[in-house]
């Protein structure tokens, strides 16, 4: 079959011919019918070596995944052979306390875990190929009906992680608070998405590019503003010199950090999602009273189920571009030079 491997740091991907994997005793083969292709990917290949994580190339790409059933291995229940389904990402020991409760991207049993703190597409192979194994039936969801691979696939990350993001600040997200999106990208129009979906709060989007704005705009978001070093003051207006309730901040650069800080309201959440690198100095009157903090990573199992079923019902979607497994590393040099509006999804060249 072919795949999409990164063959060592600091180097393009190539595209490469494996064996098709063969699944063991509680393993699944799924036949991929989409892989989104995410920024981190892009991290991953321009500026790690090793030693960074505990974890090193050779591996296949490719950590956003859906498809069918393609083989199940002894003891597999609950799954039949051409079911479709989505791949949750990070893979855990699936027995320590968070793992149980389906949190296993915060696993705190990893020598358990398949790979250290990675999964498929992380460490191990991904789904940027025609079949990819998942070591554990339980990293597996039904797609609920008429919700096809190629468009759940961008939804187990792209989704999924701007999700968690807003689920744990809903008390704070009510009718008349406001909400910033910084950044309007795979992830960001996703979150512009669900906040109207999930919440009456007023949205704004923030972005460098007008395209990301006009996005914006088409997916809910009440105002846009290109970031510039007045934004924080143009938001402040907006809301009455109040400030955002909840700014979420899905670059992570030194200035978007500063932006949020100084948008942020007294009380409010500032979530740190983008792995940009910036840094933030804390002190007693940095920021506004009270204001929290915090970084997120990726979600859980039953968010996941939650957020393909809002996909189902057609209250959210991932904007994607396509791409054949053949063209896969066409699709990551597209993101790379932020071409991409929404998601680069990789598809199988027989099941395009």
């Amino acid at each position: 079959m072919k795949a999409l491997r990164l063959q060592a740091w600091k180097t393009r991907p190539e595209l490469v011919d494996l064996p098709e994997p063969e699944p063991g005793p509680g393993q699944v083969v799924v036949a991929i019918g989409g892989a989104g292709a995410c920024h981190s990917d892009v991290h991953l290949m321009d500026e790690f070596e090793e030693g960074t994580l505990p974890w090193n190339p050779p591996f296949t790409l490719g950590h956003e995944n859906a498809g069918w059933v393609h083989a199940i291995g002894e003891g597999v229940t609950g799954l039949e052979v051409g079911q479709p389904v989505a791949v949750y990402g990070p893979w855990g020991c699936g027995t320590c306390s968070r793992c149980q409760l389906g949190i296993e991207i915060y696993c705190e049993n990893l020598q358990e875990a398949p790979i250290p703190g990675g999964g498929g597409g992380l460490g191990l192979d991904g789904g940027m190929a025609e079949y990819m194994l998942v070591p554990h039936s339980r990293l597996l969801l039904p797609l609920p009906e008429g919700l096809e691979p190629r468009k759940a696939a961008p939804l187990t990350d792209a989704g999924l992680t701007p999700y968690h993001a807003i689920r744990r600040s809903l008390p704070k997200l009510t009718p008349e608070a406001t909400a910033v999106v910084i950044g309007v990208g795979g992830l960001g129009h996703m979150a512009v998405q669900i906040l109207r979906a999930m919440t009456g709060s007023r949205i704004i989007a923030v972005d460098t590019r007008e395209a990301a704005l006009k996005l914006a705009e088409s997916h809910g978001a009440d105002l846009t503003f290109l970031s510039g070093e007045s934004t924080a003051e143009e938001i402040r207006a907006a809301t009455g010199g109040r400030g955002a309730d909840v700014v979420l901040d899905f670059v992570g650069v030194d200035a978007t950090l500063a932006m949020g800080a100084a948008a942020a309201r007294q009380m409010g959440d500032l979530t740190i999602v983008g792995i940009g690198g910036g840094t933030l100095p804390v002190s007693f009157f940095s920021v506004p009273y009270e204001v929290s903090i915090q970084t997120t990573y990726w979600g859980t199992r039953p968010e996941l189920a939650e957020v393909l079923a809002l996909a189902a019902r057609g209250l959210i979607a991932s904007q994607t571009t396509e791409y054949p497994l053949s063209r896969a590393i066409e699709a990551y040099e597209a993101v790379k030079a932020g071409e991409v509006e929404g998601r680069a999804v990789v598809i199988p060249d027989a099941r395009m």
